[in-house]
């Protein structure tokens, strides 16, 4: 059996020496949560098979099991390679849904609680010589009102807006080796008006002193060399470019980095990576890239997929929908309820794809000041992860909260975004409630292009904008604004079941092609030539489950002829005139 998704998962700390361990795994469910008394966590062998990093409701996990799954269970032999001797042995998961026990040989390792982030362990200490055992344990309770799902169904079956479940591990599951002092995480900043970028390094295993070195290349070039001294857990250093040239959509210029971090206790630890140069800011009306307005055209993408549910069947499928959507003439996306992979954002990074970085809040219940104890650690592992990806243009921990929310809870996520991350826009709440933002974004899936654009008409002309809770949510402040969700125009011809929907409602779908496309494009040229407007997201790239207002199907099939949708959308918008 070929390995799936064999590619190095982490693109932007890269090292040579590590071993994938995605592929076959002995699996068990665990509905009662009685694994641990019956000591799974020391099985010689679980009963049933999986194929890892599929969850197991996927078909490509070999089981399609959709049924809620209270815990689930992972056994793995592995063997170190002989040539790791004397260096430490990292442990690490992408993503387990939603928390995870981690045992090797019979020795817990690691805990971590959210589903949606990476987490690492050093298990050194505890290899033997010869043959080891990996072995897993996840909880997933998706009906607690603390734990974050985003997209995944609180119902047996899918419905409305929430789709199929994932349990357990979905993204890969690797091991790495490194010297006893090594670099943990990697933070990028660029400055464009210095021409320099900025490096931190934490610095993890034995601590120590000695220096940081970093060597920028572009096109193979040598274009910056730099290093500094450093104590202790953190490392940084300013890299001076010799050759600045900037990435955009259209002009995605990337530098490859050298990192080495050579310590005083013989320890030289070696990674790759990439960075892009790049400057964001706001004014009233629009966000600046490089210094000049850039309208963000962006589609709403879930991240779903029909075989792999959360996960990508393949590296070629997270770059086939940067792709998909680049030729509808979109220019980014909203990364929509759901934390996406780093090779999504890699793909991002290397094709010019603007991203909004999102948390999947749906599920948990920010009237309770409690859910913060739950999200607001995973959401911080999410900045840390992501922040040096140039692809990422805003952050939003929130999607459509509701109406009786403590604003507590969404001023506190703001206000932490904002501390871990100064560089971005950020959101407080997409759509609705506005508590504290940095952009003010309504939703609107109004289907008669007259009405939706007399909504918008007044704040064209000075006036107050439209807003979806007035009595509720924040005044507006001048901010810089868009309709980050409209659309959703229901298009499936010949359906006969009465699962699949669009917004609108049936008496509302489109009765042709033509009618549909002379309904995207008098809602999409209201908001290009809005004067006021910076961006718009158009739900959605492709249909997912019963929802089928995508413009490809769930199966990434063009439902319309992408150049039709292209030349509409790349029409100058009012901003950039």
């Amino acid at each position: 059996m070929e390995q799936p998704r064999p590619e190095y998962p982490r693109p932007q700390c890269t090292r040579p020496d590590w071993l994938n361990l995605n592929g076959k795994w002995e699996f068990a469910f665990d509905p009662n949560l009685s694994g641990i008394g019956r000591g799974l966590a020391h099985a010689d062998r679980l009963a049933d098979e999986i194929i890892v990093p599929f969850c197991p409701e996927s078909s490509l996990s070999g089981i399609g099991d959709v049924d809620f799954h209270p815990g689930v269970w992972y056994r793995r032999e592995i063997d170190v390679p002989a040539a790791w001797e004397g260096r430490r042995v990292l442990l690490h998961f992408g993503a387990v849904d939603h928390d995870a026990t981690v045992w090797v040989n019979g020795q817990q390792a690691a805990t971590h609680i959210g589903g949606y982030t990476p987490f690492s362990c050093d298990i050194t200490p505890l290899l033997a010589r010869g043959g080891n055992v990996v072995t897993v344990f996840a909880q997933d309770d998706n009906r607690s009102p603390l734990t974050a799902t985003g997209k995944q169904s609180p119902q047996y079956a899918s419905y409305g807006c929430v789709y199929t479940r994932t349990t357990g591990i979905w993204q890969t599951v690797w091991l790495e080796a490194v010297p006893q002092t090594y670099i943990g995480g990697l933070r990028l900043t660029p400055d464009l008006e210095g021409g320099r970028l900025i490096v931190e390094a934490t610095v993890s295993g034995s601590p120590t002193r000695g220096t940081l070195k970093a060597r920028a290349t572009l096109e193979g070039q040598p274009v910056g060399e730099a290093q500094n001294a450093f104590v202790g857990q953190q490392a940084r250093l300013v890299l001076p470019l010799r050759e600045v040239q900037t990435w955009a959509p259209g002009h995605p210029t990337l530098y490859d980095l050298e990192l080495t971090l050579e310590a005083q206790n013989g320890s030289r630890d070696q990674v790759g990576s990439y960075f892009g140069m790049r400057s964001l800011a706001l004014t009233d009306r629009a966000i600046l890239l490089n210094g000049a307005p850039v309208y963000q055209r962006l589609v709403l993408d879930q991240g779903f997929y029909p075989d792999g549910i959360y996960t990508a069947p393949t590296d070629e499928a997270l770059r086939n929908d940067v792709v998909i959507s680049q030729g509808l003439g979109f220019n980014g996306a909203r990364l929509h309820e759901k934390v996406f992979e780093p090779r999504f954002l890699y793909w991002a990074d290397r094709l010019g794809y603007l991203v909004w970085g999102e948390f999947p809040n749906w599920g948990m219940d920010i009237s309770r000041p409690e859910a913060l104890a739950y999200m607001l650690p995973q959401w911080l592992e999410a900045l840390r992860r992501d922040y040096s990806h140039p692809s990422i243009v805003g952050w939003c921990p929130f999607n459509e909260t509701q109406r009786d929310q403590d604003p507590r809870v969404v001023h506190g996520i703001y206000q932490a975004t904002k501390a871990i991350d100064h560089t971005r826009p950020v959101i407080d709440t997409s759509g609705y409630v506005h508590v504290e933002t940095d952009i003010y974004d309504v939703h609107d899936y109004n289907q008669d292009p007259e009405t939706f654009a007399a909504r918008y008409n007044a704040f064209g002309e000075g006036g107050e904008p439209f807003r979806n809770f007035p009595q509720v949510d924040a005044p507006y402040g001048g901010q810089p604004y868009f309709v980050s969700e409209y659309g959703g125009i229901w298009w499936n011809p010949g359906q006969e079941d009465t699962q699949g929907w669009g917004y609108g409602g049936v008496e509302g779908r489109p009765r042709s092609p033509q009618e549909f496309l002379a309904r995207y494009r008098a809602l999409t040229e209201t908001l290009l030539r809005h004067p006021r407007m910076c961006a718009f997201c158009y739900t959605q790239l492709y249909d997912i489950e019963q929802e089928v207002n995508g413009l490809y199907t769930y199966g990434r099939r063009a439902k319309f002829d992408p150049r039709d949708i292209h030349a509409i959308n790349t029409q100058k918008a009012a901003i950039e005139e």
